[in-house]
């Protein structure tokens, strides 16, 4: 099991300041997020470079987390809708270069969805089409999130987050054990998408806020979790999702026990 370092409290952060950390920590990797200093396609070109030195001298792999600020798979505004789905589909080719897997935050209901919401619906879902195309060309697999208690959110619920993946040929899953916490449904997360999910993110919290702790500082239960996981996950990596490098050294003492 590959594990993998991301904070997306430093993704602001220019990654030649902070990177190293990572792999001072131990970790075999680091999930690049393309939010926070990313504002539009053209930063690809600016940013990849410093990113492609990082993982040059610190030797680290890599993952990819597609951008989600201003973004939204399930607007019923055309254009924010076609940004969303084009932006998107630019990243998915681009991470290519990166990773062989990349994450995607699903949409939500804005004012004027929640009153149309079979036409939010539908955009999701033919956004999620969209992208699930963008990502075989590319050959990555693309990975939806399962969200934190974020009200108006889709996918906080396993069901949910499994009807999209079995509507959407080529949509795989990525499962955030924090994210499930704050929604009171970690039980039937590791019942329904721990065995179907292709990637991971792991962190603690105390069940209301996504706080990104350290596995042990929460209030997840981890000697029940992780023999679930290590029985039942089949992905080949874990990302630790933590507000820094040395915090995220705490996690992954902890996994390395197991895996």
């Amino acid at each position: 099991m590959k594990i993998y370092f991301a904070s997306s409290r430093l993704a602001l952060k220019n990654p030649e300041t902070w990177v190293a950390g990572i792999a001072d920590a131990g970790f075999d990797g680091w999930e690049i997020s393309m939010d926070g200093w990313f504002h539009g396609v053209e930063d690809i070109a600016i940013r990849f470079p410093g990113i492609r030195n990082v993982l040059a001298e610190t030797g680290l792999e890599s993952s990819i987390h597609l951008p989600l600020s201003g973004l939204n798979l399930a607007s019923l505004n055309e254009d924010i809708w076609s940004t969303t789905v084009n932006q998107l589909s630019a990243c998915i080719a681009h991470a290519a270069e990166f990773s062989d897997v990349v994450t995607l935050h699903p949409g939500y209901l804005e004012p004027n969805g929640r009153e149309a919401t079979s036409a939010a619906w539908n955009n999701h879902k033919e956004a999620l089409v969209r992208l699930s195309d963008a990502a075989k060309g590319a050959g990555v697999a693309l990975c939806l999130e399962n969200m934190p208690n974020l009200e108006d959110f889709y996918c906080r619920d396993p069901y949910e987050l499994a009807g999209f993946a079995d509507a959407v040929p080529g949509v795989s899953l990525t499962f955030d054990v924090g994210h499930a916490n704050t929604n009171q449904n970690l039980d039937a997360f590791c019942k329904v998408i721990l065995p179907r999910a292709d990637h991971m993110h792991i962190h603690d919290n105390y069940g209301k806020y996504d706080e990104h702790l350290p596995l042990g500082k929460g209030s997840i239960d981890w000697k029940k979790v992780l023999p679930k996981i290590k029985a039942e996950y089949h992905g080949r990596i874990m990302v630790v999702e933590g507000r820094n490098p040395a915090e995220g050294k705490v996690s992954l003492d902890m996994l390395r026990e197991w895996f």
